[in-house]
């Protein structure tokens, strides 16, 4: 009897210390308060030292940076005349790559020098939006018409723009999956989720539905290592989780109203840093896995 009584005291002190030391997890939190021009609050992306980007933080045409110390400055107080950058990539050098949806440009910023230069540019696009990447810096970008709920897909490579879909609804969030074998592409006004093959070439074929939702539009999106999609629910307030099958795991409420964007950072890529739109603030929350880019992309 004493033994077993010894046994239970001890699975009762495993099963507290276990309580308080794991983990909270998909629990939003105010990260920082970065002021009150959110309106256009977007494109955060994470480099190899941690520091998060993201765009207009003060006005147009500005880049902000929070610091592994959670201290928040201008990383660029004015692209050149004509840029506004929307979505943000690193590339295979930790170059920096924006989405200028007013010059029509994939823009490359030197991070040591902050020089900007045109990495691509072609006038037929509607914008671009945002961006994803993969191996040896070959991108893809959205391409939306807002005014008539239409949208394209590029490929970016090698400085030149290549048109691979064309015809689509308004195309905004974009990804590629952890294999890079697939590319993942939202249309906001439509509420769809669409998934392409992507060959050795970069070009993509097999377009499927992967998802779809009933009310709400959608803006950015990531993928965690495991090639689940995080999707920004912009006017719902939530970010959503979907499986590599399309499959909802699940829907984390955020404070605010209005997420832009997603990208994954910290010490270990398991926290999740949100752009916001209504509040001045960005959130975070912890998840199980890395995000795909944290250490690369």
């Amino acid at each position: 009897m004493k033994n077993i009584f010894k046994f239970l005291i001890a699975l009762i002190l495993i099963s507290t210390f276990s309580c308080t030391d794991s983990e909270v997890l998909y629990q939003p939190i105010d990260f920082l308060f970065v002021g009150k021009y959110t309106q256009g609050l977007e494109g955060p992306a994470v480099d190899v030292k941690g520091n998060i980007y993201f765009v207009k933080p003060t006005h147009s045409g500005s880049i902000g940076i929070i610091d592994g110390e959670g201290k928040f400055d201008l990383f660029i107080e004015y692209l050149p005349k004509g840029s506004t950058a929307n979505g943000i990539r690193f590339g295979d050098d930790q170059e920096m790559f924006l989405a200028d949806y007013t010059g029509h440009n994939v823009l490359r910023v030197d991070l040591k020098t902050k020089e900007v230069t045109v990495f691509a540019h072609d006038s037929l696009l509607n914008q671009p939006n945002d961006l994803a990447i993969c191996c040896n810096n070959r991108m893809y970008a959205s391409d939306p018409n807002w005014k008539n709920s239409t949208g394209n897909i590029w490929k970016v490579e090698n400085g030149v723009f290549e048109l691979l879909e064309g015809n689509m609804g308004t195309t905004n969030g974009i990804e590629v999956s952890p294999d890079e074998k697939t590319l993942y592409v939202n249309e906001s006004v439509q509420r769809k989720v669409w998934a392409f093959d992507i060959d050795n070439l970069g070009n993509i074929s097999n377009k499927k539905l992967f998802h779809q939702f009933e009310d709400f539009g959608m803006d950015g999106m990531r993928c965690d290592q495991n090639g689940n999609l995080y999707i920004t629910r912009h006017g719902k307030g939530t970010i959503v989780k979907l499986s590599p099958n399309g499959a909802l795991l699940k829907e984390i409420k955020l404070k605010g109203k209005k997420p832009s964007n997603i990208a994954f950072g910290g010490k270990d890529g398991r926290t999740a840093y949100i752009t916001l739109q209504d509040r001045g603030f960005l959130e975070s929350f912890r998840v199980e896995v890395p995000g795909r880019a944290f250490g690369g992309y």
